[in-house]
């Protein structure tokens, strides 16, 4: 495997093991946090999914259809959601994201490429928002030092490790660059 296949398959592997990790989180959470990791597993497998590009495996051109579908029905159920903090509304923008590049990449569906004209401007737009999003997310994973007589910390589960979640979530940032890059 040299060149595209090879990024190809790394970003299904990547994608593919966020979304496991975060249907394991699902176990130690509950409430809200629990509905944002299921959430993020959606968006982890179908992420994974859609990285089969077409040079690897081809794809059912019905498939696209389902995609977009799924990721509608996503970005609706996070609809109410996003009202009440950021982390919906940027799922939502997630989700969103998935029907453009599904719609995008299904056969006829209008986008076969940049043109001379250069990135159209919902895929820029969406390059700025994720580059954005993984450049602050970064920076919130970069530890603090700990004040001299902290406290302990305590021993938790691999599930309820929060910057565990947030090296989930930059990941999957990651990889929609990625993906929209490669539009």
């Amino acid at each position: 495997m040299h060149g595209p296949a090879m990024s190809d398959w790394l970003l299904v592997a990547l994608c593919g093991a966020t979304g496991a990790y975060c249907l394991a989180r699902m176990r130690s959470c509950s409430g809200e946090a629990r509905k944002a990791a299921g959430g993020e597993a959606l968006m982890g497998f179908g992420m994974a999914a859609m990285a089969v590009s077409a040079a690897v495996l081809t794809v059912p051109e019905w498939a696209w259809t389902v995609y977009a579908a799924v990721f509608g029905a996503a970005a609706l159920h996070a609809l109410w959601p996003a009202r009440r903090g950021t982390h919906h509304l940027h799922h939502r923008v997630g989700s969103l994201a998935m029907v453009y590049m599904a719609v995008a990449m299904a056969p006829g569906g209008g986008h076969t490429g940049h043109s001379s004209a250069g990135v159209p401007l919902l895929t820029g737009a969406l390059l700025v928002y994720y580059t954005v999003y993984v450049l602050r997310s970064g920076v919130r994973l970069m530890p603090v030092p700990s004040p001299a007589g902290g406290a302990a910390t305590a021993t938790l589960t691999w599930g309820a490790r929060p910057e565990l979640a947030l090296a989930c979530r930059l990941t999957m940032g990651i990889a929609m660059l990625a993906m929209l890059l490669a539009l």
